[in-house]
């Protein structure tokens, strides 16, 4: 016989209220996996023959890359392959009215920890190593670092597009009768407010494997909380059919643009 998990008589004649969800506990659907370990995220995964990927990461916030080096990483034993950011110059974003981003970067880093370029290896540990092996020459760029910054510059912009400069998008709203509000208030107060750039303190950090499957397709397993536009980025950038690719979102333990 099915257990009963909600019966309204007895949760009226406890409360006194007529709600049948308000104020009723429910068992979280995936609570008991989570509390005992049970849960698989996407860093949990296993596959056979897997291999590792690392990436090399800009250490400067603005700058042209001038040479990448990677011949110490392609002798290393281990090491599988190597990627740069020309062998996927195709740009995506999750905005369509800035696909400014690339897998790797091409020409320019524009933050630090830009990934430049990609280490594939048998282990993580080869991989890591490899990617610390990598050099790259850059010609060091003025960093942009405010607000004011980016109002003032007269560039080199971080990107070349943009209205005036390094304003991504200029946006001005207006919404009833401001100076008659302004004549009609005891005080008016004028201040410059800011609050610095933060990330969720997720547990989990970001993994993704690919899975090659047959006649040229790939399942990939993300710990995105938006695999549709991961879809969507993979299908451009790869160059791919769209039914040629598999997103599978795994359970993830951080939320809103962190898992984006």
């Amino acid at each position: 016989m099915a257990k009963e998990f909600f019966n309204a008589d007895k949760v009226r004649s406890q409360t006194g209220s007529d709600f049948e969800l308000i104020g009723t506990p429910f068992r979280r659907v995936d609570g008991r996996a989570k509390v005992t370990g049970q849960t698989q995220f996407a860093d949990d995964l296993s596959f056979p023959r897997m291999a590792y990927v690392k990436l090399v990461r800009s250490t400067v916030p603005h700058a042209l890359i001038k040479n990448i080096d990677l011949s110490v990483a392609e002798s290393m034993e281990g090491v599988l392959a190597t990627l740069v950011g020309s062998e996927m110059p195709v740009p995506f974003g999750i905005l369509p009215v800035s696909e400014d981003e690339h897998a790797l970067a091409i020409d320019k880093v524009r933050f630090v920890g830009d990934p430049i370029a990609a280490i594939v290896a048998v282990n993580e540990d080869i991989a890591h190593a490899a990617a610390l092996s990598t050099k790259v020459d850059y010609e060091v760029l003025p960093t942009v670092s405010t607000f004011n910054d980016a109002l003032d510059s007269s560039g080199p912009y971080i990107h070349d597009y943009g209205d005036e400069g390094d304003i991504h998008k200029k946006v001005s709203l207006k919404f009833g009768d401001v100076e008659q509000g302004f004549d009609k208030a005891d005080f008016i107060f004028e201040d410059l407010c800011h609050y610095e750039g933060n990330t969720h303190l997720a547990m989990e950090q970001h993994a993704a494997i690919g899975v090659p499957e047959d006649d040229d397709r790939v399942t990939v397993y993300s710990s995105s909380q938006t695999p549709h536009y991961v879809h969507r980025a993979l299908t451009k950038v790869l160059e791919f059919p769209a039914s040629h690719i598999r997103v599978i979102a795994c359970s993830n333990e951080g939320s809103n643009y962190y898992h984006e």
